[in-house]
């Protein structure tokens, strides 16, 4: 386990001091989902309950409550079964759950209806996100309308729900040490799978090909899988934003966009460079190519705690636009072009995303109609763009087809920010150099 102990029992105690006396917070582990048939698809815990407590296992429900004498910290989860774990590994059971993951109580999961309404009685609040589990949903409803059943009796039924994730998933946005260390080795590992593409990348080659490069360099370094799935879009492919397929083939003269990014010990990396498929930018590749990674650089440079959430992406806007009435492709005048965002034509998303345990990580980027102010420990993306479609008749030929994202992994720091992606070239020499072989 690569975060300690030690920090899970502090996350718990943090979110516990927010919530406060008489409450509970109940988080159930993600369920496992079916492929197809009796095929499953491969286990991933939901990011919340892993962030709380280390715990892998499905058919598992944590439970919080803050000053309860015999143990603020209780789970629920699958007895130890040897025939279960013959055919499907090894389980920790209630036992494992003390013992190994700290629990102060642990129950099996299948007693959950006997034990959990117990716990929640007495509670003035229940922090809980509704709306995530239809079927969790309807049984803790149970649960609750149980005790009101029995109010005549004596029962004392939670006052509110409070949604869990206010109050948590700011809580996750500032990354610890240990995180940090986690996601730089993340970047490290994707930014040798982006460097081994360069040099692997061939004309005739298929996009799929090109994505088994990454995910063969990805386990290589011990990270099992893509945090998400790999982009490989090669020549009039480079210019949709979400494309998956990775079917085409890469042609000699075309650039290829790959976003891709592997997950390590459940941390998010999220890299994306472009590079042409023979280890040559034609002149108009170049020119769209600088114009993108100029912007970038610029946002990068705002990227720091006097700044807040948007000032890197108003960089990108301001560049961009000029850039694209310089060569052409815009015409118009500046500040109205930014205002009513004519450049959205060709760059149609915005600069960044929060990062960690998610690709797209929880946390907020306003607060109260507010930008929110940029501060150390947060880690974002910095992925300015350009896209020509194919068929835009109203710029000339040369542009059309051209697709280029450059994408980083960045921390913010005390001093500004670490880019902890920047293993990974990208300016156009390097990335020709590389591609050559020298």
């Amino acid at each position: 386990m690569s975060i300690s102990r030690e920090e899970f029992a502090s996350r718990r105690q943090e979110l516990m001091s927010i919530m406060g006396p008489n409450s509970i917070a109940i988080l159930p582990a993600a369920p496992e989902r079916t492929r197809n048939r009796d095929v499953e698809y491969p286990y991933r815990q939901d990011s919340d309950f892993w962030y709380l407590t280390g715990f892998a296992e499905p058919e598992a429900v944590m439970v919080l409550l803050p000053g309860r004498e015999h143990g603020e910290y209780v789970l629920f989860c699958r007895d130890r079964d040897r025939t279960m774990e013959i055919w499907n590994g090894y389980r920790a059971g209630p036992e494992g759950a003390v013992s190994e993951y700290d629990a102060d109580d642990a129950f099996p999961i299948s007693d959950i209806d006997e034990i959990l309404p117990g716990l929640i009685e007495g509670s003035e609040r229940v922090y809980y996100d509704l709306g995530h589990d239809s079927e969790f949903d309807r049984r803790l409803m149970g649960w609750v309308n149980s005790i009101r059943e029995r109010v005549r009796s004596g029962a004392h039924p939670p006052g509110e729900f409070v949604a869990l994730a206010h109050h948590l998933h700011d809580q996750r946005l500032f990354k610890s040490a240990a995180e940090g260390k986690i996601m730089r080795k993340a970047a490290s590992i994707s930014a040798g799978a982006h460097v081994r593409a360069m040099q692997a990348v061939k004309p005739g080659m298929m996009e799929y090909q090109l994505e088994a490069e990454y995910i063969h360099e990805f386990m290589r370094h011990g990270a099992r899988s893509p945090a998400y799935p790999s982009i490989v879009g090669g020549g009039p492919n480079s210019c949709i934003l979400h494309y998956i397929e990775n079917t085409g083939k890469l042609k000699d003269g075309d650039l290829v966009l790959v976003d891709a990014g592997c997950e390590l010990d459940y941390y998010a990396s999220d890299i994306t460079r472009t590079f042409p498929v023979n280890g040559t930018f034609s002149k108009p590749q170049q020119a769209l190519y600088e114009l993108v990674l100029a912007s970038q650089y610029a946002a990068i440079e705002a990227t720091h705690p006097d700044n807040h959430w948007n000032v890197p992406h108003e960089q990108v806007v301001n560049i961009i636009t000029q850039g694209l009435m310089d060569l052409g492709l815009l015409k118009g005048e500046f500040n109205e072009l930014v205002e009513t965002e004519g450049y959205r034509s060709f760059f149609m998303h915005r600069t960044g995303h929060w990062l960690g345990l998610d690709v797209h990580d929880v946390g907020d980027y306003r607060i109260q109609e507010q930008w929110r102010q940029l501060e150390p420990g947060m880690v974002l993306t910095v992925e300015p763009g350009l896209y020509v479609a194919p068929d835009d008749t109203s710029v000339d030929e040369q542009w059309r087809g051209i697709g280029i994202r450059i994408e980083d992994d960045v921390l913010v720091t005390k001093a500004g920010c670490e880019v902890l992606s920047h293993e990974v070239p990208k300016d156009v020499a390097d990335i020709e150099k590389i591609m050559k072989g020298n």
